[in-house]
């Protein structure tokens, strides 16, 4: 069974994430990227960085962003039960640095001012057309 129980603290300027409240760095790396949707943004680099440090015993992420100029500011890290390894930070920006991560989180925390497509949505130019394409393209000649 999952936990899908997160603490999401937000404050004026910053969002954290965390499992744990209080939420607590041990360990914890920075790095700046540009602005996109804060939430979306640190489940994505919480992700990955479950992933890399999951085999590191009490291991538990914490995601902070908070606002930097035009972009945004992330501290990423956790708390550990126990002894911190020498190379848990490299990891971390290992993670952080990675520039598959970066252009993957931010695909898909990149800001949407609509929300809905352009082609179906409420100010589509002729959604009677694409809705017609649709249906053709699942129905089979005989």
């Amino acid at each position: 069974m999952t936990r899908a129980s997160w603490h999401i603290t937000r404050t004026d300027s910053a969002l954290t994430l965390s499992r744990r409240l209080p939420a607590q760095f041990d360990v914890a790396v920075e790095t700046v990227l540009p602005a996109a949707d804060p939430l979306r943004l640190a489940h994505q680099i919480r992700q990955d960085m479950w992933r890399k440090l999951q085999s590191l015993r009490g291991f538990s992420p914490v995601v902070e962003i908070t606002a930097h100029g035009q972009g945004l500011r992330v501290r990423a890290g956790g708390q550990v039960m126990g002894r911190v390894p020498f190379n848990a930070a490299g990891l971390i920006a290992d993670v952080l640095e990675h520039p598959g991560n970066r252009a993957r989180w931010l695909r898909h925390a990149r800001q949407r001012k609509g929300g809905l497509c352009p082609e179906t949505g409420p100010k589509a130019k002729n959604p009677h057309k694409i809705a017609a394409k649709i249906d053709m393209g699942s129905e089979s000649v005989s």
